[in-house]
């Protein structure tokens, strides 16, 4: 697997390490991105089951009006 190495501020990093219960940066930051997938998993998901209710409803012609 390639690795990327970024500069964090290091008050964040302390703050992500507090938050999620871990002691090392890579852990904290690997779990908030490894999150942040899951959440864009599940939004997709979502909205996808709910684009295809939509199409899956018979539509009913309205009544003539006036």
């Amino acid at each position: 697997m390639a690795k990327v190495n970024i500069s964090l501020d290091a008050e964040l990093v302390v703050e992500v390490m507090v938050l999620a219960g871990v002691g090392s940066p890579q852990d904290a930051i690997e779990a908030v991105v490894r999150d942040y997938i899951a959440r864009g998993h599940r939004t997709e998901s979502r909205t996808e089951l709910r684009e295809q209710s939509l199409r899956d409803v018979e539509v009913k012609p309205q009544d003539p009006q006036g």
